[in-house]
């Protein structure tokens, strides 16, 4: 779609706008991830813009005019190629006062052309009552070229590297997975968590935003699954460690313990294919100026939202919401857990590996940290299960621990390390206790050795 350009950036202006972008390689630079030739009304100047945009991607420098007379032959329409041969002319003359001034308003003109077109891009969107995707694509150009962070600096950054809690994280309940985590989900960090349907996918979930909320961090737990009142009643229960089909003839207890709480927790409901992750920027913007700014975020679970690119591919819309989400806790700064089902030849299998969750490698690959929760029908007899670390950008993986499960409770109890086919062994092999040793470096190099020994019997 042409779009019309406003009146102080109309013709005129965009022809000393190509001069500038032919003679100023450095503003090339400056606005290359913002500019389109689709922000300029004449065919010609659209031509002049692409090819520039096109030869500064391969040679990083700015085409002369005698490689636009090369590239002008290719031109099929005579009357197109003369109208380019006029504007290039026009082009190379342009005054050093006129591009000082439209160097500088250069990216102005783009933020206006870009606001302009997801504007119109809108409508179809308005059509369909798709307010998230309409905030989505605005807010995008609302934010074009505004970041000038070139990035770490590594030499000069030395001391922000190291500097005290640079990386801040948000412990889990279990502390072997802490320790691998080097402390925890940290800010800006996807953390997924897969397993069988019913296995305790949602209970893992409720567990570590009780841990967090009990440590004095703020949760939002957005449910796309249950009703807020009853997630409600699972924190109940995580909290007071009362069945979560008793807690109803013990609110008082409940009513008691829950103000004692130093973190705060919102539980928010959406209904199945409703909500986007933009749904949930919304909402934590909201929230954030209501005087709750959450140091976590839960989402049960991410499979369920929508994506805001529609008519494609289901694994592409989820591979979109993944991706997405993943980008939401850097903008945001925060971490996110969620979770995702595995596929059916995985369902009843002892340990769920990663070629055996739901979509398993694109979802892999986004996350920072992710693990499987296995639970068969005995587990769920017996209140056991095994965690499987699948992958873990800060340490080990490939890991699997024994676990006791209360799905009544929420309390997940890592036990020893499981090895496939043995019953449960010390974590340890050198010692005759349990308990686990959270220096890391001992951790690592017990984790080390065993390795060692399992490949050379």
């Amino acid at each position: 779609m042409t779009l019309t350009t406003l009146n102080q950036y109309g013709p005129d202006f965009q022809i000393k706008a190509i001069s500038s972008l032919l003679t100023h390689k450095e503003l090339l630079v400056n606005i290359h991830d913002i500019i389109s030739e689709e922000f300029f009304e004449n065919n010609a100047h659209k031509w002049a813009v692409k090819e520039i945009i096109k030869y500064y991607d391969k040679y990083h420098t700015t085409p002369s005019l005698d490689v636009l007379k090369v590239e002008l032959q290719k031109v099929d329409n005579e009357v197109l190629q003369l109208s380019i041969k006029e504007q290039l002319k026009k082009a190379f003359v342009s005054s050093d006062e006129d591009l000082k001034y439209v160097t500088d308003e250069f990216t102005n003109f783009c933020r206006n052309q870009q606001l302009k077109k997801a504007l119109m891009s809108s409508v179809d969107l308005l059509q369909a009552g798709d307010f998230d995707g309409i905030r989505y694509i605005v807010d995008g150009a609302l934010r074009a070229g505004q970041d000038k962070n070139v990035g770490h600096e590594y030499v000069k950054d030395i001391e922000e590297r190291y500097r005290e809690n640079s990386r801040v994280t948000v412990p889990t309940p279990w502390d072997r997975i802490n320790v691998l985590l080097q402390g925890g989900l940290g800010n800006g960090d996807f953390g997924l968590i897969f397993g069988n349907p019913g296995g305790g996918k949602s209970w893992s979930l409720v567990a570590i935003g009780g841990e967090a909320v009990r440590l004095g961090f703020n949760v939002i737990h957005y449910t796309l699954e249950l009703g807020e009142d009853y997630v409600g009643k699972r924190y109940d229960a995580f909290f007071t460690k009362i069945p979560v089909n008793k807690v109803d003839a013990h609110k008082d207890q409940v009513a008691e313990l829950i103000p004692q709480l130093p973190g705060k927790l919102i539980i928010k409901e959406y209904p199945t294919g409703k909500a986007t992750v933009s749904t949930i920027e919304s909402h934590i913007a909201k929230a954030t100026s209501m005087g709750t700014k959450p140091d976590l975020v839960i989402i049960d679970y991410v499979d369920l939202l929508s994506s805001r690119k529609t008519n494609r591919e289901r694994k592409d819309e989820i591979d979109d919401i993944y991706t997405s989400t993943k980008g939401l806790a850097r903008q945001l700064d925060i971490p996110i857990w969620s979770v995702s089902q595995v596929n059916r030849a995985g369902a009843n299998d002892n340990v769920i590996q990663g070629d055996k969750a739901a979509g398993s490698y694109d979802k892999i690959m986004i996350t920072d940290f992710c693990m499987s929760l296995s639970r068969k029908k005995e587990d769920k007899v017996n209140n056991t299960g095994r965690f499987h670390l699948m992958k873990n950008r800060y340490g080990m993986d490939g890991i699997t621990f024994g676990i006791e499960a209360d799905t009544s409770t929420g309390h997940f109890t890592i036990k020893d390390e499981y090895i496939e086919g043995e019953e449960s062994e010390s974590f340890a092999p050198s010692s005759k206790s349990n308990k686990f040793d959270t220096d890391v470096d001992t951790f690592d190099k017990q984790l080390l050795r065993k390795k060692f020994f399992e490949l050379n019997p």
